[in-house]
């Protein structure tokens, strides 16, 4: 029997909801393991600077021979996660705020800020609002910074997570870093998923 009355449209749009909210949140997961693992990639980069300038080089390709169809492992990218590592020395006890953006968000705040004060507030800013790359670029070019010349405030990360129908939310899901990644821990989404879904399900006579 096909069923279409608004009591059941609701239903299924509380479920669609909670599927978005539990991919979103399985992805920003892995997006936190990834900013974690790019920092500790550029710590033990600065740790060896003793071999010398072809030491990326190196790390660079024979990361590729072991994981081919991994991305993310290029000289280039390589030397980002060095500057990530030099920007936030304290990541694991300060920043988690900066675990929570794309990598390409995090590229934009490394590239574009070189004040402290002023890449903490766009990345409050970026939490808060949900920007994906390409509005914080514009945001950083319009100057919001000067212009609203707000403190930045660094204690509420857990309290910006981005909405799961946020810009935001979306880039991540589209992040072709996270992508990849993801990919590697595809049954530990679903699991995830499903026991986000098991928990808040319930019964309804229609």
């Amino acid at each position: 029997m096909l069923i279409n009355n608004s009591e059941y449209f609701a239903i299924l749009d509380d479920i669609k909801n909670r599927i978005k909210t539990a991919q979103h949140k399985a992805v920003l997961g892995a997006n936190k393991e990834l900013m974690e693992l790019y920092w500790n990639i550029g710590r033990i980069i600065i740790s060896n600077t003793k071999y010398g300038a072809k030491f990326i080089e190196n790390l660079s390709r024979d990361i590729l021979l072991e994981f081919p169809d991994a991305k993310g492992f290029s000289v280039r990218n390589l030397k980002n996660m060095r500057r990530f590592a030099e920007i936030y020395p304290d990541f694991q006890k300060r920043q988690r705020g900066v675990a929570l953006l794309p990598w390409r968000n995090n590229l934009t705040l490394m590239s574009k800020l070189k004040d402290e004060a002023e890449r903490q507030w766009y990345i409050a800013k970026n939490l808060e609002n949900g920007w994906n790359n390409t509005v914080l670029t514009h945001q950083i070019e319009m100057k919001l910074y000067e212009r609203q010349a707000i403190a930045p405030k660094t204690s509420n990360y857990d309290r910006l997570l981005p909405s799961p129908f946020s810009e935001l939310a979306e880039e991540t899901l589209k992040d072709p870093y996270v992508f990849d990644f993801v990919e590697k821990r595809k049954g530990i989404i679903e699991r995830e998923i499903e026991n986000e879904l098991v928990a808040n399900i319930f019964y309804i006579h229609l």
